[in-house]
């Protein structure tokens, strides 16, 4: 599974990140979470808002620090 956390380098993008981290871990995932903050990659998604959180391709929340219970509900919902 891959996860992505698209951003611009901020303490909210950084807090998402560290929040997916704890949800793969308490879900007991083999994931690989990446954070990337290249804005050519970022903008490849066609997203306008940050934090991103992106679920095997797929935008699962943008504009918004969710938190680890909230990722954890999300995973589960997208069959994860």
């Amino acid at each position: 599974m891959n996860i992505k956390i698209l951003g611009g380098g901020c303490a909210s993008c950084k807090k998402l990140y560290e929040n997916t981290l704890k949800a793969v871990e308490e879900k007991g995932m083999v994931a690989e979470v990446e954070y990337i903050t290249d804005m050519p990659k970022v903008m490849e998604y066609g997203v306008m808002s940050m934090p991103v959180l992106v679920v095997e391709e797929k935008i699962a929340a943008q504009g918004k620090v969710l938190k680890t219970a909230e990722i954890v509900k999300l995973l589960g919902k997208m069959g994860f």
